[in-house]
């Protein structure tokens, strides 16, 4: 049975088809290098990843490598698939994945990896790296879950770490020329590619634990290899992709989208992308609104999404936002500003961007009481909260969406009716300033520890604690009229043992999906009683790695992964948290010693503008 024949039998059948605006079909022959980059989730949510769309850009401009693009089929296309023995393609040429020369899968989310597992699979691919010979493509990762890469350590052949836009042209570099010379078996390209910083291979590595289950060394087994592998990081934004791949249906961000600014200095201490992606590099004006033009004619979108982890500190945010506006007053531009700190200049901001009827909010305050905010280095208060809501239903907005994370550090019951309490008022300041009833929509999820940040030592709360609290928020909001959702804390506890694990989770994740277990972010498709089993099976313990303290002496399973922010700053920040102290933002106070101080002479111009104190030699960006 041929592709064709299949798509009608199938929901959406565009995920498959391929043919998209601004796709790149490159000639086969003409190239040295095939590489396939895959997203392990729905078209969907794959095609509005930025990063993705990046590389597909940067590599499709080198005159000898292509690359083409892939995704995971839905259960009702797998199925089919598998009935007619159709393997996995890519869409761009619908070649078979198995014809490829590197597979490149991007890990953005632990829940996504009975995916990758499942789509080699498909692919007639073996999933464990040890039985891939030379036959097969080589299998690389990257993404933020790269940075603990252990847990798939045993699928994938080399992981990139960090910011792919040099080290991957670095890699296909090397890769050419040991395809050319084509005399080396894939353990010496491996062995070479570890001398590239930002790769690691950790078939290299060897990971001895104690008899209590904790890590005793992370030590390479090969001569030359590093100890320590080093994140890259882009020192400058690279030129912003103008001629986006434009999909046939709607996606989850179905708008085009501009990167304003990398990385975060506000140094909130659950956040692991405000670490990894440090330092804090912006783009300048003049670029986002040259880009702003090229994007717009070569992709038809209204609407433009402004990407930044905090956009509204991006310095100059009104004045760009302004510039814009003018800009493209006749054109009926849409802006998108995500990532909005919660206060009044934030509301003023989004007032720039909306004429006549508006919707609702989004702001994250995250915690229910000023004293856990400042645990968690969250530093707004009460006060800019119900003036940010005052504001909003002043200005003519019809409510705010609130995210709040449950089972932080140091939080009591008194925190979590504090959300209650918090909402209330809130409800009562809008409806004040509104002249009528302000609504309100409040989702809480659990509190997950991730790797590199202050919080990789704290214990995740278990299933009934957090259930416990879930019901404390359902009874007291109900009362304030306010709407709750909230996500499955069996999901959050999966997804905090991937945070944290070691390679010894690949025997759960290989059983897991052996019994079925795919696609674990979609609620329709959890099976927590499978992942049990598959613990059981494979004779390891959530607990072990979700709901433990850690003690700050420990060997992580991502030790040997150097992300150039020190330890000594995590741990600091660590116990400042039970201090209930306060970590400045570096950006506009002093430099918080994080590791990267070495970044402050090429940030400094930057910050001239917005910083106070002109004789402040020393800000770590």
């Amino acid at each position: 049975m041929r592709l064709d024949d299949i798509l009608p039998l199938v929901t959406r059948p565009a995920r498959y088809t391929g043919g998209e605006w601004n796709s790149i079909v490159k000639d086969w022959d003409a190239v040295d290098v095939r590489m396939a980059l895959v997203y392990p989730d729905l078209y969907e949510i794959g095609m509005s990843n930025l990063g993705l769309s990046i590389l597909y850009d940067l590599v499709n401009r080198e005159p000898k490598a292509l690359v083409e693009r892939a995704y995971a089929p839905w259960v009702d296309m797998e199925a089919e698939m598998r009935k007619a023995s159709l393997p996995l393609f890519s869409l761009e040429s619908r070649r078979p994945l198995r014809e490829f020369d590197i597979i490149g899968f991007s890990l953005g989310y632990e829940l996504t990896y009975t995916n990758v597992l499942n789509m080699l699979d498909l692919a007639q691919i073996p999933v464990f790296a040890a039985e891939r010979d030379d036959s097969y493509p080589l299998v690389i990762a990257g993404g933020g879950c790269a940075l603990n890469p252990e847990p798939m350590a045993e699928f994938i052949d080399l992981f990139i770490l960090g910011e792919g836009e040099e080290v991957l042209l670095e890699f296909l570099e090397t890769f050419r020329r040991w395809k050319r010379e084509g005399s080396g078996r894939k353990e010496e390209l491996l062995r070479e590619a570890a001398n590239i910083s930002g790769i690691y291979v950790p078939s290299l590595y060897h990971v001895d634990y104690g008899d209590d289950g904790t890590i005793l060394s992370i030590e390479p087994t090969a001569p030359g290899v590093s100890s320590s592998i080093r994140r890259r990081v882009v020192a400058n934004l690279p030129s912003p992709l103008t001629r986006p791949v434009v999909p046939y249906l709607e996606t989850v961000h179905d708008r085009a989208a501009i990167e304003i600014q990398r990385g975060c200095t506000r140094g909130c201490r659950f956040c692991q992308a405000g670490i990894i992606y440090r330092p804090l590099r912006e783009r300048l004006q003049e670029e986002v609104l040259e880009a702003t033009d090229e994007l717009l004619k070569n992709c038809g979108y209204n609407e433009l999404s402004l990407l930044s982890l905090s956009t509204s500190d991006y310095c100059g945010i009104e004045g760009l936002v302004s510039a814009l506006m003018a800009r493209y007053q006749d054109h009926h531009l849409k802006l998108s500003l995500p990532s909005l700190r919660m206060d009044s200049t934030s509301v003023r901001l989004m007032d720039l961007l909306v004429s006549g009827k508006r919707g609702g909010l989004t702001f994250a305050p995250e915690a229910g009481s000023e004293r856990l905010r400042r645990v968690i280095n969250k530093s707004v208060s009460e006060e800019e909260l119900l003036q940010a809501v005052s504001t909003a239903a002043g200005g003519g907005w019809t409510g705010v969406k609130l995210y709040f994370m449950l089972g932080l550090p140091t939080e009591t019951s008194h925190d979590i009716e504090g959300i209650v309490e918090l909402v209330h008022r809130l409800c009562q300041a809008g409806s004040k300033a509104k002249g009528r009833p302000f609504h309100m929509r409040v989702s809480a999820s659990a509190f997950v520890p991730k790797a590199h940040t202050p919080f990789q030592w704290v214990a995740q709360n278990g299933e009934q604690e957090l259930r416990a609290k879930i019901e404390v928020l359902r009874r007291g909001l109900k009362r304030s009229g306010a709407h709750l959702s909230w996500q499955e804390p069996r999901m959050s506890l999966l997804e905090g043992v991937m945070a944290r694990g070691d390679r010894r989770l690949a025997e759960t994740v290989y059983r897991a999906w052996q019994t079925g277990c795919t696609f674990d972010a979609w609620s329709e498709r959890f099976d927590y009683e499978k992942w049990l089993h598959a613990f059981d099976d494979s004779g390891l313990e959530p607990a072990f790695y979700a709901n433990r303290e850690r003690p700050v002496d420990e060997v992580f399973p991502w030790a040997h992964i150097d992300i150039g922010i020190s330890t000594d700053f995590l741990r600091r920040e660590y116990e400042r948290t039970y201090e209930g102290k306060e970590t400045e933002d570096c950006r506009y106070g002093q430099c918080s010693a994080c590791g990267l101080e070495h970044w402050h002479p090429s940030c400094q111009k930057r910050y001239q503008a917005a910083a106070s104190n002109s004789g402040a030699s020393r800000r770590s960006s």
